[in-house]
């Protein structure tokens, strides 16, 4: 249902999207990686792809249902294993740890603070290490886009995932972006944190977001 879902009210389009996270972050061959808050591990297998057979990849979680169905996506391709983690991302320890590159798709968000995620995320890079989160962004209040998300939200995504008996979980999106930071905190945060390049652009018409960082 998760996967199903993503695909329908996006269109199809999600998976571009962290195609694209991907390609601006440029993993190489050798490198060792992790897709925090993986879900069913799209951007996981997508790192897989780059940074094999010499480097790693780790596809941590902490719901043990949504890692069963990426290890089941994982077991269907030959390639290096990837090593699928249940924990909360807080729990890990940054001083066993470190890899040169960390990516979020739809997580950060959904963090009990958004603040201490990123310095979580510091604290796991190695030095030059690089992140990127992709998720939803705040269009300019009244435009467009900020219409558009909102109608989308209330007509489209609520009522269909309600006839799946999925209404609560598909609520709480809006509200879970109205308390998001905007790209222009995020960069705050960021620089605050102590990342020493940091970069917010923008896809779908201002509809999703992505940070891009380096220690």
């Amino acid at each position: 249902k998760y996967d199903f879902f993503n695909n329908l009210f996006s269109l199809g389009l999600h998976f571009l999207w962290k195609k694209k996270l991907i390609s601006l972050l440029k993993p190489k061959d050798g490198e060792y990686w992790a897709d925090l808050c993986c879900g069913t591990g799209d951007l996981t297998l997508l790192l897989n792809k780059l940074v094999t057979p010499n480097g790693k990849v780790f596809g941590i979680d902490i719901s043990e249902k949504l890692l069963k169905i990426a290890q089941r996506k994982a077991s269907t391709l030959n390639k290096t294993p990837i090593y699928w983690q249940k924990k909360d991302i807080f729990d890990l320890d940054t001083n066993l740890m470190k890899f040169d590159g960390i990516c979020m798709s739809y997580g950060l968000r959904n963090l009990k603070n958004v603040e201490d995620g990123m310095k979580k995320v510091f604290l796991l890079l190695k030095y030059n290490g690089r992140a990127g989160f992709l998720d939803f962004n705040h269009p300019k209040k009244n435009s467009l886009p900020s219409i558009f998300q909102k109608l989308y939200l209330r007509l489209i995504v609520v009522p269909i995932s309600g006839i799946f008996n999925l209404k609560d979980e598909y609520n709480y999106i809006e509200s879970s972006i109205k308390d998001f930071p905007k790209g222009a905190t995020l960069i705050y945060l960021a620089e605050k944190i102590g990342f020493k390049r940091i970069k917010y652009i923008t896809l779908f018409g201002g509809q999703m977001g992505i940070l891009l960082l380096k220690k």
